[in-house]
């Protein structure tokens, strides 16, 4: 079971995951399942498969009982009309249904997040006394030398959540760069047999500049998630809340790095976020000033 904060309200609730009992299985103790694990994460047809299965027309049916079980609110929706499950999957929202709040800063995306105001005195991630390097994740010293004592916020997206992920703050952003790499699940029951997934999973990296500041914008690709999809322009100025592109199916995850100094994180993120706890919050929420 995984329990996250809502944000809204302070309280615990109890995640419904889609594919527990597999993702449990595979990450678990057994060691075929393990293994399994490792397999179809390295062997990228697997997920290439699954996401062109959801890309066929017979994969339709599958929405209206997915929307019923992970109680998806479909008066969200921009489009109600889908040709296939990852049409849904990468569905866009009505203006209305993700309001920009005034911050000069704001969650990238839906999704259950981590907060943490100085990298370099967080206790752990997902595990205590566990944490990866920066220079692994970013393959680049001079970037993470940049970013030491910065802060980061990570954001876990799950297949029932939107899955377009915007942008932070006003910017100019650069073109994004690969790092090809794996793709094992980003749920907290496989990070916390190996918080390395982060720096072993396929990744996208932008540098968003302002004049506040350059932050560092993170895409992370999981279990059936093939594609990364960028529909920014590079070079050309965005606003707080504009589109940066989405994931197609499967679950992923989002890592932001702000310059030391750039961003105060609202109180209450840092506070519910406390003890490792995860904490839901919608795209375009307050994130800092």
């Amino acid at each position: 079971m995984i329990e996250v904060i809502n944000r809204a309200s302070g309280q615990k609730e109890c995640e419904i995951v889609y594919g527990g009992a597999a993702i449990a299985w595979l990450y678990g103790g057994s060691t075929f399942g393990k293994t399994l694990a490792h397999l179809s994460a390295r062997l990228p047809f697997v997920s290439a498969f699954y996401g062109w299965l959801m890309k066929r027309p017979s994969s339709k049916k599958k929405i209206a009982p997915f929307i019923e079980k992970f109680h998806v609110d479909a008066a969200e929706f921009k489009n109600d009309s889908f040709n296939s499950f990852n049409d849904f999957f990468i569905r866009k929202l009505k203006a209305e249904a993700r309001p920009i709040s005034p911050s000069r800063f704001v969650c990238p995306a839906d999704g259950r997040y981590r907060f943490f105001q100085n990298i370099d005195k967080s206790e752990g991630f997902y595990v205590k006394g566990q944490k990866f390097i920066l220079t692994e994740l970013l393959k680049d010293k001079s970037l993470a030398d940049k970013y030491s004592g910065g802060t980061m916020v990570i954001a876990r997206l799950c297949p029932f959540d939107y899955h377009r992920f915007h942008f932070p703050h006003d910017n100019t952003p650069s073109e994004s760069k690969l790092i090809n790499g794996f793709l094992y699940s980003v749920n907290p029951i496989a990070l916390k047999k190996d918080i390395d997934i982060f720096t072993q999973n396929k990744r996208k990296m932008t540098q968003l500049v302002s004049s506040f500041g350059t932050s560092l914008y993170i895409e992370v690709g999981a279990t059936n998630v093939g594609s990364i999809v960028e529909t920014y322009t590079r070079g050309k100025a965005v606003k707080k809340g504009d589109e940066k592109g989405y994931f197609e199916f499967g679950a992923s995850a989002l890592i932001l790095l702000f310059e030391p100094g750039m961003i105060t994180l609202d109180k209450d993120l840092v506070e519910l976020s406390k003890g490792m706890d995860e904490v839901h919050c919608l795209m375009g929420q307050s994130l800092g000033s």
